[in-house]
């Protein structure tokens, strides 16, 4: 076997691992996919033979591009158009079966990870999603591993104060779709003004292409008003529930075309986070499963 034929065994081996940190770091399926890439181009000129663990070194190797990247992202989305939401992934069913996998790629999560500081999040994503080392994670983030661990530490307390309370399940999920199935059929929001709860927020993401909500919108009675007004604009649209981001979210369609993937938050079993992303080029990656894994 040659050496690029080992490098590509190692790479495709290890290639669904790598597209999930990338996205984690992300929230980009997009810029995910340029990472792998630019690992790869770095991988195949390694010397094989110089590296004990190749997962290890792969990993260390896209970490170091997402944050490159992630950097880069920061001074994008300063100038972005209205509320910057992550872009939403098409995820097989088994991604839901991982708990903790499902809720570090959550929607509501993403946005909590936002929050944080380049270095925080990788170093954050890298020990509490993928479990690498102290060590490991500090030559990703070219620390030292006393660094890392402060960092670390600062990230948890950051997230832990923001993070969704509790783990929330699909059977919780899928109620709260159901409603709002309901809702727009039958045009009585009153069964979806039900479930929303009293702090709940909706955030929707156009990028300025399309028409989306400039800001938040924070209340029950405020969303439930917008909401009753969209409605009477969704009679010529069609639903479909699938699995977005490890949980069961809802396409939008009209003519067959993806306009809108609406996420739902719920807690509790009220809703207290919708997310609806517009932006076109959000909705690209919507053709096929993504596969995650740890």
């Amino acid at each position: 076997m040659t050496g690029t034929d080992r490098a590509t065994e190692a790479f495709v081996a290890h290639r669904n691992l790598l597209f999930t940190v990338a996205y984690e770091l992300l929230g980009s399926a997009a810029d995910a996919e340029d990472v792998l890439q630019e690992t790869w181009l770095r991988w195949v000129g390694v010397d094989l033979d110089t590296v004990l663990d190749h997962r290890a070194y792969l990993v260390r190797i896209a970490s170091r591009q997402a944050l490159q990247r992630l950097r880069t992202l920061g001074r994008r989305k300063e100038s972005y158009v209205g509320p910057w939401l992550p872009e939403p992934l098409l995820t097989a069913p088994d991604v839901a079966d991982d708990v903790e996998l499902a809720d570090s790629v959550s929607m509501a999560m993403l946005l909590v990870l936002e929050t944080l500081k380049p270095t925080e999040r990788a170093v954050f994503v890298l020990r509490e999603v993928f479990g690498l080392e102290y060590d490991e994670i500090a030559q990703a983030v070219d620390k030292k591993p006393d660094a890392v661990r402060q960092i670390a530490h600062r990230a948890r307390s950051h997230v832990a104060a923001r993070r969704p309370r509790g783990r929330v399940s699909a059977d919780e999920t899928r109620h709260a779709l159901e409603a709002f199935q309901r809702a727009v059929n039958t045009g009585d929001i009153q069964c979806l003004v039900d479930i929303l709860a009293p702090d709940v927020v909706f955030l929707g993401d156009g990028g300025g292409v399309v028409q989306a909500l400039p800001r938040p919108v924070v209340g029950a009675e405020k969303v439930a008003r917008l909401l009753a007004l969209a409605v009477d604009n969704l009679t010529e649209a069609s639903f479909e529930v699938t699995q977005i981001n490890g949980r069961p979210a809802l396409l939008l369609r009209f003519t067959d075309e993806v306009d809108t993937v609406t996420v739902l938050h719920v807690e509790n079993g009220k809703i207290t986070g919708l997310y609806a992303v517009r932006n076109p080029a959000k909705l690209s990656h919507l053709t096929k499963e993504n596969l995650l894994t740890r």
